[in-house]
């Protein structure tokens, strides 16, 4: 184990940076400041000082203009994240790319088909609940009769002839996203849903566990009711290449650095971060990772889990630059809920905050065969990695062959009776 560094160089400069740093003084709260005054001055400290670092990243991340992955992990969508915070932040073109789960993105279409998502309380019952129909999360509750009824909107929807070929989610999402959009201009729907923002601005939408979502439950159901003739199905392959793609068109054809800005943690987490590895540690294509890492999670840090591992650990992996873990990333300690949608006001309430879509969505099939070059380019290289040296299995001694036993005499009771 190093010895630590007490030499007075050392402790010299660790007294200037002290002399330097901000005092912790805050005015008054007079309740007529910007939101984002109130950001800077009042949270000097603990989880306030996270938030605000977090904020500063944020805006960061927009006004140098860095191409931004959202991930979106947890039920936010019940909790009406989306309506609040991400579908203001995409129009506002702040958001360039999202990852999240199939149930958020489920879980929004009820309100598109005329049901509500309710405030109640948990600890009324979970059994009475059950016999009441009602379903719950936490302290939001919905009638069993949504699911049933959101399952069919998906059956009806997926039966279409866009859906019968092999799709990757972002297709995937896209399709439903523009079908949304019409279903919810038929019904005069006045709050979009997540999907057909995302498809109106060309967000692109992946799903890293697509498989575990009521969306991917349908198409089981699909698939197994009407056998061959539906031929919808998830490449998760070339999902995989396509997060990379994006990742590699930012950084190389748009010359932009990356953010990402994760809310929870999750898989929408690690399928987003992986896109890193896969371009530098996998395909041999150079990457410095994502330059802005902000995150908000309850999880502790010291756990192992990759849902709060913080951008220090993720670089090890080259998942984020050095110029973020030395002064580009915030782990705020907190629920997404209790803080993000404070944040969002701060960041909104300034018109310069905004920029054009950058609709990624419609450079999906460049960047893709962009990367695909890349690859081709470094074929030589790469097949080597194909290859191990892998040990012959050992093989198993022959059995044994057992000597065939003497007859023994038959006992008394099986001897034949003499004549």
């Amino acid at each position: 184990m190093a010895k630590p560094d007490v030499s007075p160089s050392r402790r010299t400069s660790m007294k200037q940076a002290f002399e330097q740093a901000p005092d912790v003084q805050p005015p008054g709260i007079r309740g007529n400041e910007r939101p984002a005054d109130i950001i800077a001055r009042m949270f000097p400290a603990f989880v306030g000082r996270q938030e605000r670092t977090a904020f500063e990243l944020m805006r960061r991340s927009v006004k140098e203009d860095f191409a931004v992955f959202c991930t979106l992990s947890g039920a936010m969508t019940p909790a009406g994240l989306h309506q609040s915070c991400l579908i203001p932040l995409i129009e506002r073109g702040i958001l360039d790319c999202l990852t999240t789960t199939g149930a958020n993105l489920y879980h929004d279409a009820h309100r598109i088909i005329g049901h509500q998502i309710r405030e109640i309380e948990p600890n009324a019952g979970d059994l009475q609940y059950r016999l009441a129909h009602i379903i719950r999360i936490y302290d939001l509750g919905f009638w069993e009769e949504t699911l049933l009824e959101t399952d069919k909107l998906f059956s009806a929807l997926l039966q279409r002839p866009e859906f019968q070929k092999r799709l990757t989610t972002v297709e995937l999402h896209y399709l439903l996203g523009e079908r949304l959009a019409e279903i919810e201009e038929a019904l005069g729907v006045t709050s979009p849903s997540l999907l057909s923002t995302a498809y109106k601005y060309g967000v692109p939408v992946f799903v890293g566990a697509v498989q575990d979502g009521s969306i991917f439950l349908n198409i089981v159901k699909l698939r197994r009711v009407l056998g061959d003739a539906f031929k919808l199905r998830i490449d998760i392959c070339d999902d995989v290449f396509e997060m990379g793609a994006m990742q590699h068109h930012c950084f190389s054809t748009l010359e932009r650095k990356l953010a990402v800005w994760i809310l929870g943690g999750g898989v929408p987490k690690n399928y987003t971060l992986q896109g890193e590895p896969l371009l530098d540690q996998i395909l041999g294509v150079a990457t410095d990772g994502f330059d802005i890492d902000v995150q908000f999670c309850v999880d502790p840090v010291d756990n192992g889990a990759l849902s709060s591992c913080p951008a220090g650990e993720g670089h090890t992996w080259g998942k984020v630059s050095a110029d973020s873990v030395a002064r580009g990333s915030a782990y705020v300690h907190t629920d997404v809920t209790a803080v993000f949608p404070w944040l969002t006001y701060a960041l909104l309430s300034d018109p310069s905050i905004k920029k054009k879509p950058r609709r990624l969505y419609d450079a999906r099939e460049q960047a893709v065969a962009q990367l695909q070059a890349e690859v081709d380019k470094r074929r030589k290289k790469l097949v080597p990695t194909l290859e191990f040296d892998l040990p012959e299995p050992v093989a198993a001694p022959a059995p044994k062959k057992k000597a065939p036993k003497k007859p023994s005499a038959p006992s008394a009771a099986k001897r034949p009776r003499r004549s």
